[in-house]
């Protein structure tokens, strides 16, 4: 996996890290051993190559490189390490606030029921953030997003987990539908969508990565308060780089983008870093973050990421500083807490950073 950008060394925070597309290539090697299970690299190293060449096609390629991931997360072992693991991973990245997403219906073959699976998961994340410290001391935040796969009829039954397990753990913060698109739109899972809301349950959709802005559209019909990847909202963008009609919505709802550009690469949602639309949806006044996606399967971290997309788009350091602050303030975490890490951590280091900064325009 790629290390960590070394400088500037500044606070981060990411909205969408699915856990199980972010696990140390070491863990997946050792756990396979144990499995039996043969894997497509022998090293680490060359675990990781494998992981992002072979997703770098299309969506289905991308998704199919899980069949050397899932089969290893399927007891509470394993679940916990990987959420530890992860905890420690974000935290040595300075990333201060995070929060990962994962699917509990696909930790059951081996016998696993749903509570025991997210209860596994929580139990890594809350050890991770009594032991992980950023390089410069801060404390890593992570709260949880219940995935429900929307090829599958299970989302209700995710919808109510979410919602029941929220009652007594403040860190499950949200539920979201993801998978490949096509054909399986948000108003399909209308009744899950609705479990949550009504269950105090934040929302976030995947939609417009392999789809239209119509599907983005529909997200919104249900209650989306952010949406995974929706790239394809620049496809309805006029000449003068104004937004289309659901780009306006977007904006007037003040729904948050979660952008993953190198995972948009990698399935054909954008030829290249420097022609991904995040900045010219950024510069139309959209809220946009900057995620990695899947780190293992794109070969990533939260801050090579950043600085790679900034480098790339040509973004100002005062943009970058929005980019962050709005990952922050789209949270669904607790407002208090989310407030407190920007205004005590990410505001005075990017305003010290920018004091040192020229200040530029934007291409």
């Amino acid at each position: 996996m790629t290390t960590p950008h070394p400088t500037p060394r500044l606070p981060l925070a990411v909205l969408h890290d699915h856990l199980d597309g972010g696990a140390r290539p070491e863990t997946l090697l050792e756990l396979a051993a144990e499995l039996g299970h043969p894997m497509p690299a022998e090293t680490p190293h060359a675990l990781a190559a494998w992981f992002a060449a072979a997703a770098n096609t299309d969506l289905d390629a991308y998704l199919a490189t899980f069949e050397h991931i899932m089969p290893m997360l399927q007891t509470q072992d394993a679940l916990r390490r990987i959420a530890y693991e992860t905890v420690l991973d974000l935290a040595a990245d300075s990333v201060v606030y995070a929060e990962q997403r994962f699917a509990p219906e696909e930790h059951l073959t081996a016998g696993l029921p749903l509570d025991a699976v997210v209860e596994a998961v929580q139990d890594g994340f809350a050890a991770g953030m009594r032991d992980a410290r950023t390089p410069d001391g801060h404390p890593v935040v992570v709260n949880t997003i219940l995935c429900a796969l929307r090829t599958e009829p299970h989302s209700r039954d995710i919808a109510s987990l979410a919602v029941r397990r929220r009652r007594s753990d403040p860190r499950l913060v949200g539920f979201d539908l993801a998978g490949a698109e096509r054909g399986a739109p948000a108003s399909d899972h209308a009744q899950a969508l609705r479990i949550a809301r009504e269950g105090g349950v934040s929302l976030t959709v995947h939609a417009g990565e392999e789809t239209g802005p119509d599907h983005v559209a529909d997200a919104l019909t249900h209650g989306a308060q952010r949406i995974g990847h929706g790239v394809s909202l620049i496809e309805e963008f006029t000449d003068d780089g104004a937004p289309g009609p659901v780009g306006a919505e977007v904006l007037r709802r003040g729904v948050c983008l979660e952008l993953a550009p190198t995972s948009n690469v990698q399935t054909g949602a954008a030829r290249s870093l420097a022609d991904h639309p995040l900045a010219r949806l950024l510069r139309a006044g959209l809220p946009v973050t900057v995620n990695p996606d899947n780190r293992l399967v794109s070969g990533i971290t939260v801050s090579s990421e950043f600085h790679a997309v900034a480098a790339a788009q040509g973004l100002t350091p005062q943009e970058q500083h929005r980019i962050c602050r709005t990952a922050v303030l789209a949270g669904f975490g607790d407002p208090q807490e989310r407030h407190r890490i920007l205004h005590t951590v990410i505001d005075p280091a990017w305003t010290a950073h920018l004091a040192s900064a020229p200040r530029t325009s934007g291409r």
